[in-house]
């Protein structure tokens, strides 16, 4: 709903735009990308991927404005401060 938005706000030519999510429960040190605060705990993590899929030809410019608008969505904000968040934009 986020990317939507700022989408239509700023008359971005995008098609449909799907987004994909799946949780894991990951053990801390098969974290590769998380941060040394995160390493620093012990057992598991909870762990989301996200793919966001954007239909037709999208710069590589307005891919990461477009992983950047993901970020600041409340729902990923919320779960950010809890979780490990991966962002694919295909």
């Amino acid at each position: 709903m986020t990317l939507r938005i700022y989408a239509d706000h700023k008359k971005l030519p995008l098609g449909r735009i799907g987004v994909d999510v799946s949780h894991a429960k990951i053990h801390v040190n098969d974290c590769a990308d998380c941060t040394e605060a995160e390493r620093s705990g012990s057992g598991r993590i909870d762990r989301f991927e996200r793919v966001i899929s954007i239909e037709g030809e999208v710069s590589e410019k307005l891919r990461g404005k477009i992983a950047e608008i993901a970020d600041k969505c409340p729902v990923h904000r919320t779960l950010e401060a809890m979780a490990t968040i991966r962002t694919i934009v295909k």
